[in-house]
């Protein structure tokens, strides 16, 4: 789900790599999934090898020369691990201050506390919810992972019945809720009102999440039976702490990010003028990269020396918390690197063309363009720029209303069955500790019953309004 920009985005509509007609893309498309499936699951190679040689048999059979196809795929590569890969790693560093300092068994034992085990995963919907309002999809998964793994692992939950209400929270809100960069292109492109989709995105998202949340995961909990990776777990400090930071010092640290993140977005919101002093302060106070690093360095004084640590205890916990992390980043950057050489060869403006001559509702329009883009590149945000580019036209007669509607409809077939091709269809895999068939059936279904679901509410919407 890695988002790109506007300026990103025009770059990948530059001249293909390769001459290929739509059936050969087709085909090359399906070979090089069908190599990467293959791969992973029956020579068990690990995933970062065999995105790789998907990319490169992707590239062959679409017919690019080997040179462009490496310049593609090293491109994305190098630009998801630039845009997600500091974001993973200050999460991690983060997150293991809260693990070493007793901070993350503080939040823990809380929600344990205060939560009983039927409300657990309606609690963790709740926050991550809250917490992806203003997050990127990444930021949000690396905040909310040690407190998803620890509660799981101490309240002896099932990893699913906890982790996907956290993760439908976080896509919802990625897919359908401005401020997130999807959503807000949507909006320009087709001249809808922000307060308009923002009010029915809300709408839609509540009883959508409740049914991909805590509704679901109880199906998952069955299918996928799994308990929380040991080595993803932050584990307890291995000596005895005099102290640990209070509930309040821990939570504020945490949401730190979200409101910073928060503030850029209202003030981007209520100013709507880069020229201005507070807008320029809030773009940089409030980007991801230094909304996390702010919460990393306070945090080395809300949680490390609140609980007693030295200045060399505080090196060797940043220290340690990089290594895990290393794989993930791989194999995360691997899956941006197949995402932009499928982009490069043009599926995108396949799709685009597939679909210039359907004659059905222009909800479901751009629906069923941005569910062809999702599923051929992978990414959420370059199938909501393209299906919203697509039906703009249509959107210019419609009422206020409609055209939200229209928004809501491409962001909801933005999130369509995530696989892989899809950088997040892998973090979250990595993180979770779970197989690419496990993933599958947990993660890419909540997807799909996210974007249905979402597309049924918005249809009856239309029905409404």
């Amino acid at each position: 789900m890695t988002s790109l920009s506007v300026e990103t985005l025009a770059a990948d509509a530059a001249e293909p790599i390769t001459s290929a007609g739509n059936a050969q893309l087709g085909i090359a498309v399906l070979a090089g999934i069908a190599v990467i499936v293959l791969l992973i699951t029956k020579f068990k190679v690990h995933a970062f090898l065999a995105l790789t040689i998907g990319s490169l048999a992707l590239g062959s059979f679409a017919g690019a020369a080997p040179a462009k196809t490496i310049a593609s795929f090293t491109t994305g590569l190098g630009s998801t691990v630039a845009g997600v890969g500091v974001l993973i790693a200050l999460g991690a560093i983060l997150g293991k201050l809260l693990a070493d300092s007793g901070g993350a068994d503080q939040i823990v034992d809380t929600i344990l506390a205060r939560a009983s085990g039927r409300a657990m995963p309606w609690a963790m919907v709740l926050i991550a919810s809250i917490i992806g309002l203003p997050l990127f999809f990444e930021v949000g998964i690396v905040l909310l992972i040690p407190v998803v793994l620890l509660v799981a692992k101490r309240g002896n939950y099932s990893l699913m019945r906890i982790g996907i209400p956290a993760l439908a929270g976080l896509s919802v809100m990625h897919g359908l809720i401005p401020p997130h960069p999807g959503p807000l292109v949507a909006i320009d492109a087709l001249d809808a009102n922000l307060g308009v989709t923002l009010a029915l995105g809300v709408l839609v998202a509540i009883p959508t999440v409740i049914i991909a949340g805590p509704v679901f995961s109880r199906y998952a909990a069955r299918w996928v039976d799994i308990e929380a990776p040991e080595k993803m777990i932050p584990q307890r400090p291995s000596e005895d702490l005099d102290r640990r930071p209070g509930f309040g010092a821990t939570l504020a640290t945490i949401l730190l990010p979200v409101v910073l993140m928060l503030v850029k977005a209202l003030v981007d919101i209520v100013v709507d003028d880069p020229e201005q002093g507070v807008q320029r302060v809030t773009d940089v106070i409030g980007s991801p990269l230094i909304a996390l690093l702010a919460a990393v360095v306070v945090g080395m004084f809300t949680l490390g020396r609140a609980a007693g640590f030295s200045k060399d205890r505080l090196s060797v916990t940043v220290e340690k918390s990089l290594a895990p992390i290393a794989g993930v980043l791989l194999i995360v950057g691997a899956g941006g690197g197949f995402k932009q050489t499928l982009i490069d060869a043009g599926v995108g403006r396949m799709i685009l063309d597939f679909s210039e001559d359907w004659s059905i509702p222009a909800l479901l329009l751009g629906w069923l363009i941005a569910v062809a883009i999702r599923l051929a590149t992978g990414s959420a945000t370059v199938a909501t720029i393209s299906a919203a580019g697509l039906v703009a036209p249509l959107a210019a007669d419609m009422s206020t209303t409609h055209a939200a509607l229209l928004v809501l409809a491409v962001g909801a077939g933005s999130l369509f069955f995530s696989h892989v091709n899809d950088a997040g269809f892998w973090l979250v895999k990595e993180y979770f500790g779970m197989s690419v068939g496990q993933t599958v059936k947990t993660w890419s279904v909540m997807e799909t019953i996210i974007s249905v679901v979402s597309l049924v509410f918005v249809l009856l919407l239309s029905l409404i309004l």
